[in-house]
């Protein structure tokens, strides 16, 4: 009935590697880009949000709808 003898300071050391192995594979996902990805990612959403900004349309207080006509009230 001899189990397996299991030296803890090796299974501690074992897992400590395997956590900061985890740690270090989020941190690669997170913050693994280059300068270049970056600065290409921010020039696509800059350019995205300039031509969204083109296509809105302007609207001064005279062209809103009307507030009670909306809500079904008479003056």
């Amino acid at each position: 009935m001899a189990g397996d003898v299991v030296n803890l300071r090796q299974f501690r050391k074992r897992h400590a590697r395997a956590e900061s192995e985890k740690q270090a594979e989020q941190n690669r996902i997170s913050f693994g880009r280059t300068k270049a990805e970056r600065s290409l990612t921010k020039a696509l959403n800059e350019k995205a949000t300039r031509s969204l900004d083109q296509g809105r349309l302007e609207r001064g207080p005279s062209s809103a709808p009307d507030r009670n006509a909306r809500e079904g009230k008479e003056d």
